[in-house]
């Protein structure tokens, strides 16, 4: 294909977007009001389709770019795309138990402490993996762990610590990281919910050895499906990058080889002398990979991600002026000294609300506005958990709170101011009319 008949596909695809890109006014009452949602223009729809045109259907020159420029974005050196947020979820964790780190790596029967208030694809790569899950509490309001919970939490076999920042809001994570260093533990800061956010002026993520993010539509950026993992380790880089294509000792990209110089020259395990190092295997590994037009995808995503994050807190702040003081509902605050990408808004019922979360997500689904609540509530009570092996450190009173009356209402980029005032007024009018 000529650069000129691209450019044509190009332009009539630019085009195609504005004719058919949603214009719809808003009517309160009957245009949906989503708690979450992806937000997409002509520019992504143009680097999906260039991407197409270039046959890129493999992780490639797009992906390593997308990776380059977003660990310049997080502020750390290293990251590595994968399929999900999940997979990445499971590839950091999973990293710590490799060989490579000798009496460092994690064992089966070690210890990992999370928060029992969260999304399970945080604690199931410790189960996974043969770890056992430490569950500690957070605090309503803020909705994370504070560090005196985790600190209580550390026994003879805890190995690690791995939270997610709560909703865009960070946890307390510098006083965390520095409870990890004085006692050797490893920390994984899963902020698949909280891209773009800063604890004491440093963005999350860089403060523990690994972490997370998340592109699934509902988060700060989208590829459609896929996530990464980040460090400033280039040791724990390297074995994250292994386990995630295949368990391979090789590093050469697809497409390319002998970039050591010494293919046939290794003498790895048991192998024969000069085994071909494309097929040396050093991690019991996965394939994890994402793609080069999910990659296209986040490249133009990437650069809408400070405009993102300032409609995430135009509209958290326009929901929390407008319902203080609404009597029965405590209203979520951010963490001291942090600065949070807000995913959602939080409301928890108070113990004498005169109504029911069920009552108050009845009437605003009728209103078509969307909720969710905080995920999980208490893991420890869902089924998948009955039966598995786990510790909790004191007690889980606040995530029982949490899984009886807590709900979340939707911020993200593509709800207007207009749309803001609406779900305030409807929780209000709700309330007053109880």
């Amino acid at each position: 294909m000529t650069q000129s008949a691209k450019a044509l596909i190009l332009e009539q695809v630019a085009k195609y977007h504005q004719e058919v890109a949603p214009r719809t006014e808003f009517i309160p009452g009957v245009t949906p009001v989503w708690p979450s949602g992806a937000v997409l223009d002509e520019s992504d729809r143009v680097a999906l389709v260039e991407a197409a045109l270039d046959m890129r259907i493999a992780a490639g020159v797009t992906s390593r770019t997308f990776e380059r420029k977003l660990a310049r974005a997080a502020g750390l050196r290293k990251a590595h795309m994968t399929n999900s947020g999940s997979s990445a979820n499971l590839l950091a964790l999973s990293s710590l138990t490799s060989p490579v780190l000798g009496d460092r790596r994690l064992r089966r029967g070690d210890e990992v402490i999370t928060v029992a208030a969260g999304f399970p694809t945080t604690v199931n790569p410790i189960i996974q993996n043969g770890l056992v899950p430490v569950f500690v509490d957070v605090e309503l309001g803020t909705y994370n762990t504070t560090a005196e919970r985790v600190a209580a939490a550390i026994g003879p076999r805890t190995r690690a610590i791995m939270i997610a920042h709560a909703l865009g809001n960070p946890f307390p994570v510098a006083e965390i990281a520095e409870l990890a260093d004085q006692h050797g533990l490893f920390l994984i800061e899963d902020n698949c919910d909280a891209l773009g956010a800063t604890y004491q002026g440093k963005p999350t993520g860089t403060f523990g050895d690994l972490t997370t993010v998340s592109f699934y539509p509902a988060h700060h950026i989208t590829t459609g499906e896929g996530g990464c993992v980040l460090t400033d380790n280039l040791v724990l880089a390297r074995i994250v990058e292994s386990m995630r294509d295949w368990g391979r000792d090789c590093w050469c990209e697809p497409g390319e080889d002998d970039t050591c110089h010494k293919r046939f020259g290794y003498q790895l395990g048991t192998l024969p002398a000069g085994y071909d190092h494309k097929y040396t295997f050093s991690h019991v590994g996965y394939n994890l990979k994402s793609g080069d037009l999910q990659a296209a995808l986040g490249l133009s995503q990437l650069e809408r991600l400070e405009d993102f994050g300032v409609a995430r807190r135009r509209n958290w702040q326009r929901l929390h002026e407008q319902l203080q003081g609404v009597p029965g509902l405590l209203l979520p605050r951010a963490t001291p000294g942090s600065e949070p990408s807000w995913f959602g808004f939080v409301l928890t019922l108070t113990a004498d609300a005169p109504f029911s979360r069920q009552e108050l997500v009845n009437f605003l689904h009728a209103r078509h506005i969307g909720t969710r609540l905080l995920f999980a509530g208490n893991l420890t009570r869902h089924p998948a958990y009955l039966d598995q092996q786990f510790r909790v450190a004191g007690d889980l009173t606040n995530s029982d709170i949490i899984a009886e009356r807590t709900l979340w209402l939707g911020v993200y980029p593509g709800l207007t101011v207009e749309m803001m005032d609406y779900v305030a007024a409807s929780v209000r009018e709700f309330v007053a009319g109880r």
